[in-house]
């Protein structure tokens, strides 16, 4: 009678629970279920770290200029990706994205902040069209696209505030350090979807 009731619970514990490939559904709803896709996201959190690394480096005014841009282009995109029926495969461009801004924040490129804009704008653009026609694929609609929007912000505007006043020399050569580290996990995963295409 022991082993039999030890069964049961045993049997429960090897059943695999569901699982999904990319909407996170956090039982809370589509606006945090979208904000959650994209911390699970890591080819966009990387290009919103860089991002935030390049405005932090280029001062107030840059990082104030990339804030507008980003969720403006990254809703655009969004609601231009929640109109097309397939997912298009932009990995490597999603990958290489992420890799050129971060090879600017290694180089301390000294970018207008208006140049910083742009870059943020197309960064946006393009992943918010990503996340659209993934969650059009999904029948997720615009709240959990405004989810993501608002999770980018957020984790542009909280991480390049705090990297602003940050101007000692050994702070910015950490800032550039944690730019060549997203370069390197960008190879890395360049290397996966080459093994993969292969």
């Amino acid at each position: 009678m022991r082993q039999g009731a030890l069964l049961v619970p045993l049997v429960l514990l090897v059943l695999p629970p569901a699982a999904q490939a990319h909407l996170v559904t956090s039982g809370l709803g589509p606006f945090y279920d979208g904000a959650l896709h994209l911390l699970l996201s890591p080819d966009e959190l990387l290009g919103l770290l860089a991002l935030a690394l390049l405005a932090g480096l280029r001062g107030t005014a840059a990082a104030r200029a990339a804030l507008i841009a980003l969720p403006i282009a990254w809703l655009v995109g969004g609601t231009i990706g929640l109109t097309l029926q397939a997912t298009p495969d932009l990995a490597w461009v999603s990958v290489a994205s992420f890799m050129l801004v971060g090879m600017l924040v290694v180089v301390d490129a000294r970018l207008a902040p208006v140049v910083v804009a742009a870059l943020a704008g197309v960064y946006g653009g393009l992943h918010g069209l990503l996340s659209g026609s993934t969650l059009a694929t999904l029948d997720a609609g615009v709240p959990s696209l405004l989810g993501i929007v608002l999770a980018a912000l957020l984790l542009v505007l909280l991480a390049s505030a705090a990297l602003v006043p940050l101007q000692a020399f050994w702070t910015r050569i950490a800032i550039r350090v944690a730019g060549s580290w997203v370069v390197a996990v960008g190879l890395l995963m360049l290397g996966w979807l080459a093994q993969s295409a292969a």
